[in-house]
């Protein structure tokens, strides 16, 4: 879905069903895998986190109940995520046996550090939402029921941002956090020249300059 996305979409909002965003994977499926198999299923998931992180458009999770193993690196690979008051974090791996396979040790311990990812697997610590929120796992608290709706306003908002700019900040960031500070700074400026250089870029700074756009408000 993430790599064929129609040229109308500038948003994404991902929410699961029932009463959970995702419990993580059927554990059923790792005891008979073997070490070949273990590797080509770590792999796909990769990939298919990759589509959503480095994907076209910004991605929204919706994050209630378990967000747990496979679940918690699902939702770290989105852009931005909106927790509900029943959302809880785990990563059982380590009392499983077992170890994150879905991109969580590089994407999860830039999130909450790799002190607190350690404890997590090493003895089965659950977050609440609240912890969560203070932790880095969300960006927004909301009451259950709230999420979704939350998550539609953040859309609408980013999507109404100029696309070059929404794709140079998802891309970019992440990939400036992985190169030396020199590297970063040089990678910087170009990502800024080629972002103000783009038409949608100029009209809006005009605006802003004549005084026809919005002014920057506390939410």
């Amino acid at each position: 879905m993430f790599v064929n996305l129609p040229a109308s979409f500038k948003a994404v909002v991902l929410s699961g069903a029932g009463d959970h965003f995702c419990a993580g994977l059927d554990l059923s499926e790792v005891s008979e895998r073997t070490v070949a198999e273990g590797m080509t299923h770590s792999r796909a998931w990769h990939a298919c986190f990759d589509a959503i992180q480095f994907g076209p458009v910004p991605v929204i999770a919706v994050l209630h109940g378990a967000v747990v193993g496979g679940g918690l690196e699902l939702a770290s690979s989105a852009h931005l995520r909106v927790a509900e008051d029943s959302a809880f974090y785990g990563l059982p791996e380590g009392t499983r046996g077992i170890f994150v396979g879905g991109g969580g040790s590089v994407r999860i311990s830039r999130l909450i550090g790799v002190s607190r990812m350690t404890d997590m697997m090493l003895t089965g610590r659950v977050f609440d939402a609240d912890e969560g929120q203070a932790f880095a796992i969300s960006n927004y608290r909301v009451a259950d029921g709230q999420g979704l709706a939350k998550a539609l306003q953040l859309g609408l908002k980013i999507a109404g941002n100029a696309p070059l700019s929404n794709y140079a900040i998802t891309q970019a960031l992440p990939r400036i956090a992985d190169l030396s500070a020199s590297d970063g700074l040089f990678m910087e400026s170009l990502i800024s020249s080629i972002a103000q250089g783009d038409e949608a870029a100029k009209e809006r700074v005009r605006a802003f300059l004549e005084k026809r756009a919005a002014k920057v408000l506390k939410a």
